[in-house]
């Protein structure tokens, strides 16, 4: 696969337990798409919502183009993901019931040039679970050291 990653939602994976993955297209401006080439996309607070059946993305950052003149694009602002209708219909349903929130995960380029954001129906997981997770990743890291 030549799918070249730009960049990845750390936190996600360990603030949320991921249910299900789709990888979505963005709708993007061309000062946008060079900028995120340049890996200057942040997904700090970002997560999707759906606005009159369509999937947007709210808090994604993606800095200034720093050689884009008059025609340059706002950092901050809500951006369309591209899905098919049964994914949309699928992902709606899901985020209907109790707990469940859409998020991003990473974002990558294409080998035709693509911009693709992968998202993921997500459940917020509780301390006790947090615990959990970094008490199996620290054994995980022991039995690695232990067998070198």
């Amino acid at each position: 696969m030549g799918d070249k990653l730009i960049s990845k939602n750390k936190k996600a994976g360990f603030l949320y337990e991921l249910i299900e993955k789709f990888t979505a297209g963005i709708v993007i401006t061309g000062s946008e798409i060079k900028s995120i080439r340049q890996g200057k996309i942040n997904f700090v607070d970002s997560y999707c919502v759906f606005i009159n059946q369509e999937l947007f993305i709210r808090g994604l950052h993606i800095a200034e183009y720093t050689h884009g003149g008059y025609a340059n694009h706002e950092p901050v602002h809500d951006r369309k993901l591209l899905l098919n209708r049964s994914e949309l219909k699928r992902i709606q349903k899901k985020v209907k019931e109790k707990g469940f929130t859409i998020i991003p995960i990473q974002c990558f380029i294409t080998e035709k040039g693509k911009a693709k954001i992968e998202i993921a129906v997500a459940r917020g997981k509780k301390v006790f679970d947090k615990r959990e997770t970094i008490k199996n990743k620290d054994n995980k890291r022991d039995n690695e050291r232990n067998r070198e």
